[in-house]
């Protein structure tokens, strides 16, 4: 019967994994365990606490399980976090193509944002690591199939999708940034009647400058660029301005 595990790159094209009869027989293998459960328990860690609290020894004790019995079913931290991020990708698939090529990139770069908000920690290791797992590639197999009986050539339609994942990316790593500097100032303890006096100050110094006219007007429109309540409108807007773009691709 053939499983997702079988459609992982061989080693050298990603981090080197280990087969279970290459696997040191001197450790005890538990059999209550899967490396399903594993791979959950270190996600739910991961989102609870950081990818720093995921090691071994912590998802063990999270499972009752000895550290070494892990090792059975993963080579180590490196395999363990390609498995993380894979889940994560599978998160990013949608049910079904509809057959409108710009409602399902819409529904796809919906989907991929929340699955990446949902787990703040993956986009910073997706930036160091090859994208080559089983999840992956059927997210990719299925927004390329987006294009069928649309007569584009495999190139073009490849860099459309890589354009549209591009800018996805882009606003997570963004809409992240606004979300831990907004955590900040809350733990902070400051408000924002603290920050008023010194901010209005400072946007008078602008104004006399005569420099910044235009940041001024934002200021003075009262327009928050990072204010959590626009997040969705901002994203949908740049989305439409990238899909108007590929748009024009396909006529």
């Amino acid at each position: 019967m053939t499983s997702l595990d079988d459609f992982w790159p061989p080693s050298g094209v990603t981090a080197s994994r280990q087969r279970d009869s290459d696997r040191p027989q001197h450790r005890r293998r538990d059999k209550s365990l899967t490396r399903g459960e594993i791979v959950k328990t270190a996600v739910d860690l991961a989102d609870s606490e950081g990818a720093a609290a995921v090691n071994m020894r912590r998802i063990a004790k999270e499972l009752g399980a000895g550290a070494m019995s892990l090792y059975w079913y993963v080579a180590d931290k490196d395999q363990l976090l390609d498995l993380m991020l894979d889940v994560i990708e599978g998160e990013s698939k949608i049910a079904k193509l509809t057959g409108d090529w710009r409602s399902d990139f819409r529904r796809i770069a919906v989907q991929r944002r929340r699955a990446l908000l949902g787990h703040p920690w993956a986009v910073e290791f997706m930036s160091g690591r090859d994208q080559l797992g089983p999840n992956a590639l059927l997210l990719v197999e299925q927004s390329l199939s987006v294009f069928d009986g649309l007569n584009l050539d495999t190139r073009t339609a490849l860099h459309i999708l890589m354009t549209i994942d591009t800018y996805v990316t882009g606003s997570v790593l963004n809409e992240l940034r606004e979300i831990r500097v907004e955590e900040t100032r809350a733990n902070s303890g400051v408000g924002n009647d603290d920050f008023a006096p010194g901010l209005k100050a400072w946007i008078g110094r602008l104004r006399e400058s005569g420099m910044f006219t235009h940041v001024v007007r934002v200021f003075e429109e009262g327009i928050d660029p990072d204010s959590s309540e626009t997040r969705d409108v901002r994203f949908e807007f740049g989305l439409d301005c990238v899909l108007d773009g590929v748009a024009v691709h396909l006529r």
